[in-house]
């Protein structure tokens, strides 16, 4: 991992959630900003894995448990495609809501993949 990607994983991933869960209590129905904020926080979590398959060849190597990062990596990727398909075949404010939870957890766990990565010691 790489920690200035983090942070700015963690703020987009953020900001997207908090508008998306505003807009949700505004009674907004999913739209394209609110679904693109999502897919956007989607497609840092893929360059994520790529980065995190990349980085122990170049001597970047996790000090917590790789299988937990990993448990993390994949569950948070899967997170953001469920949110958006949620968002598009239910088209309600509580929709948005959801979007905006979804992005408030990812930030969450990829705060907490920062942890295994660079704190812990296996």
């Amino acid at each position: 991992m790489v920690e200035w990607f983090v942070w700015v994983q963690v703020v987009i991933a953020v900001l997207a959630g908090t508008a998306a869960v505003i807009a949700g209590f505004a009674k907004v129905t999913p739209n394209d900003y609110s679904l693109g904020a999502t897919l956007l926080v989607e497609a840092l979590l893929i360059v994520q894995l790529v980065m995190a398959i990349v980085a122990p060849f170049l001597g970047n190597v996790a000090t917590g448990s790789a299988l937990e990062f990993w448990i993390y990596l994949v569950s948070a990727i899967l997170i953001p495609p469920a949110a958006v398909m949620w968002g598009l075949i239910e088209r309600n404010r509580w929709s948005t809501v959801i979007l905006g939870v979804a992005c408030l957890s990812i930030a969450v766990m990829v705060y907490r993949m920062s942890q295994i990565w660079f704190v812990q010691l296996a």
